[in-house]
């Protein structure tokens, strides 16, 4: 399959819930006192996060993933970005990948807005040479409109602020495989409109791309896929618009 960007087989995920059966710290507690033997070394609460779960991402496709909270969405997305490890299964991507869960990730507070963007650059963008960086960031600066406020501390800044520098340097460059995990919030409106214009453009020109968003008109102008997860697999995958209506009837 020459034009698949990720291939996902047979996929499993399992996290282990210790003393989930407890009700309370008192309860636990009694229970090291009474019998510490069993608190420590006997059965765990496993909860099957993702179970068998398979999908191709072929170049092109901008694959929106929605589901309420607890389905998975965010674990699956930490699984292909390598961040969490499954139990079983196989995870292939071919070329380069950038997944973005947060846009203060790596933040000091104690230094510039200009300070963290160089520091979010190399995070970021790893594999580019030295003055390619300094390109992307001044680039980005010009870009995020905080002018004399990019000299400021940036745990002066407002949470506002802190979206425009994040997502000015999350979108200055595209890539093979593009993770994007509900990160196009809290800036103003106005700001909104500018972001979204550079977000599709980089979109547009990377490889393949995944899409969690809980927005339904952001799903529908980046995405011309969707998956709805549900019960630790997907339910529906197919045409955005009715991936939105199908998620809607699913909503309790």
């Amino acid at each position: 399959m020459p034009d698949t960007i990720l291939q996902i087989q047979n996929l499993n995920l399992k996290y282990e819930l210790e003393f989930h059966r407890s009700d309370s710290v008192r309860d636990i507690f009694v229970g090291m006192i009474k019998n510490p033997l069993q608190m420590l070394f006997g059965d765990k609460d496993v909860f099957h996060i993702i179970k068998d779960f398979n999908l191709n991402l072929k170049r092109g496709e901008r694959l929106g993933i929605i589901g309420v909270n607890g389905t998975g969405k965010t674990s699956l997305c930490r699984c292909i970005a390598g961040m969490l490890r499954p139990e079983s299964g196989e995870i292939t991507i071919k070329g380069q990948m950038r997944s973005i869960f947060d846009t203060n990730i790596g933040i000091q507070p104690e230094l510039t807005g200009k300070e963290n963007a160089i520091l979010l650059a190399r995070f970021i963008f790893p594999e580019a040479k030295s003055d390619e960086l300094k390109e992307i960031v001044r680039e980005s600066l010009e870009f995020s409109e905080l002018g004399k406020f990019l000299d400021m501390p940036f745990k002066n800044y407002s949470k506002g602020m802190q979206a425009k520098l994040g997502l000015s340097l999350i979108t200055a460059k595209p890539t093979d495989l593009l993770i994007l995990d509900e990160v196009f919030d809290g800036a103003d409106h106005f700001f909104q409109q500018k972001i979204s214009q550079r977000t599709l453009e980089m979109i547009e020109k990377s490889g393949a791309v995944i899409f969690v968003s809980h927005n339904f008109s952001q799903l529908e102008a980046v995405c011309n896929r969707m998956i709805v997860m549900e019960k630790q697999n997907i339910l529906y995958d197919g045409n955005v618009l009715k991936g939105i209506e199908y998620y809607k009837s699913l909503k309790r």
